[in-house]
């Protein structure tokens, strides 16, 4: 059985089907889904919460995202620790840094970023996270502001990666996980399998980020949670074991990250 630690469940591009693609994903033996609650406006966090509540195969995150660090206000800080206080939220995120696009001024993305951390390290819950960028200056201040605002107290996982081993590494060291996306299945492979054969698979997981980074074989189509068994093929094939010790071990390790309970049919033995 697979989970997909990283979807964007409430984008409205499943509107139409959302339920169909609930369904296909269990189909597909995805037994959990992490909905991030950011990514799409700030206040649309709160329709992660809705998905959760009323469905047992979903939990939420609550989160600004770097894109939408402009729209921090006064008001923020005690909206999203209201949304983190409901039930089925099992992280802060995804935030970060995104030097990429630079929606958001990277004064804005640092202090937001740092403010969310706290936040996190006072409830005691993981954080996903999002950076991007084409110099290492992302990277580097991202691990600066994780060190000074985690203090050695915070877990969490960088979502959808695609930095260097080296990076990867120093990540490990400070208590991340890595996560890898539909990418890690692109043509174009830039190195990524590389570092994905040379990580220890007890600090992976695995997530389809959709709707966006349909696996190779898919490009050019909505991606769906169904299609997570993709990735991890791709990543069982790089570290040149089983699809199933993989889908075993990625859900063992979103699991214990998320805090998540057994599912059901393990509870009942």
């Amino acid at each position: 059985m697979w989970l997909d630690s990283h979807c964007h469940l409430t984008a409205e591009v499943f509107d139409v089907d959302r339920e169909a693609v609930l369904a296909r994903a269990e189909r597909a033996g995805v037994e959990a889904l992490v909905a991030i609650g950011s990514g799409y406006g700030v206040a649309n966090n709160a329709r992660a919460l809705e998905l959760a509540a009323g469905d047992a195969r979903i939990f939420a995150t609550v989160g600004v995202h770097p894109h939408e660090a402009r729209e921090w206000t006064q008001e923020t800080p005690a909206l999203l620790a209201r949304w983190l206080d409901r039930p089925r939220v099992v992280a802060v995120g995804e935030c970060g840094l995104d030097y990429h696009y630079m929606y958001s001024e990277r004064a804005a993305q640092r202090e937001v970023f740092a403010a969310q951390l706290g936040l996190a390290r006072e409830r005691r819950l993981p954080v996903s996270i999002h950076v991007r960028g084409q110099e290492q200056g992302a990277f580097e201040e991202l691990l600066d502001i994780w060190r000074a605002e985690g203090r050695g107290e915070l877990e969490g996982v960088l979502h959808c990666f695609t930095g260097s081993l080296d990076f990867a590494l120093r990540a490990l060291d400070l208590g991340l996980l890595v996560s890898f996306s539909g990418i890690l299945t692109f043509k174009q492979d830039r190195g990524l399998r590389g570092v994905a054969a040379a990580l220890p698979l007890e600090r992976l997981l695995v997530e389809t980020d959709a709707p966006l980074l349909s696996p190779e074989g898919l490009r050019g189509r909505r991606n769906e949670p169904a299609w997570v068994e993709r990735v991890g093929q791709a990543l069982a094939n790089a570290q040149g074991r089983a699809p199933e010790e993989v889908a075993a071990a990625t859900t063992r390790n979103a699991r214990r990250l998320f805090r998540l309970p057994a599912p059901a049919s393990q509870a009942r033995v």
